[in-house]
């Protein structure tokens, strides 16, 4: 019974630290550049903490980074390598990202070519009523 119970506890702090990590990247794309005060209050919360190497408190960027397995230089880049691209080229960015990981899924797949063979053109009838 308290395997179950630390497991529980144990996905709980992975969730709420996933969590935490959302919201500091909705902070950094959301409010980049903005003008206003709290506005850029929250984007300067959201930059300390990405950049802080405290790991004193329990959910300290380092701690995120630990309870969901992520290496931090590689988030740090991800969440502030980003905030100069435009939209578009951040969706670039990311389908280039998902084709890799596809291409590592699938190594089974033969990379030799395969011939194609012609089909034989269909032919049209129209029928006129």
């Amino acid at each position: 019974m308290k395997a179950n119970h630390t497991d529980k506890y144990e996905e709980s702090q992975r969730e709420l630290a996933a969590g935490v990590l959302k919201q500091a990247e909705q902070d950094l794309r959301r409010f980049h550049g903005a003008a206003g005060t709290i506005e850029r209050e929250l984007y300067l919360d959201a930059y300390r903490w990405v950049m802080s190497n405290d790991c004193r408190w329990p959910f300290s960027f380092f701690k995120v980074c630990q309870l969901l397995n992520l290496v931090p230089e590689d988030v740090r880049q991800d969440l502030l390598g980003d905030l100069s691209l435009s939209m578009f080229s951040r969706w670039i960015r990311h389908c280039a990202q998902a084709v890799q990981r596809l291409q590592l899924l699938l190594p089974s797949v033969s990379r030799t070519p395969r011939r194609v063979q012609a089909a034989e053109p269909a032919t049209l009838v129209h029928t006129l009523h």
